[in-house]
């Protein structure tokens, strides 16, 4: 008998959702990236960098979870502090205007 869990319908929603999260993110980081190039403007740059932290906190989160058998606490926590991390680079990015 297999250790992994059986997908349910919420498993698989869950999937889903987290997949749609990282494109979304990555699309917005990427938009944010380039209007930096465009413009030379550094808050522009943090808020790139904080949306590309966000989005990696969701994407790292995951992969150590699933892939690496990290316990789903500290997959937690990993995530939370990136996504701190990105919200702070935001707000700054915000603020340095």
């Amino acid at each position: 008998m297999s250790s992994y869990a059986v997908e349910t319908p919420t498993t698989i929603a869950l999937a889903v959702v987290k997949t749609l999260v990282l494109i979304v993110g990555g699309v917005i980081t990427y938009f944010a990236y380039k209007a930096y190039q465009r413009t030379r403007q550094r808050p522009l740059g943090y808020l790139a960098g904080g949306f590309g932290l966000v989005t990696l906190g969701l994407f790292l989160a995951g992969l150590l979870t699933e892939l690496l058998g990290v316990t789903l606490m500290v997959g937690i926590l990993l995530e939370s502090l990136l996504v701190l991390a990105g919200f702070l680079v935001i707000a700054y990015s915000l603020y340095a205007t």
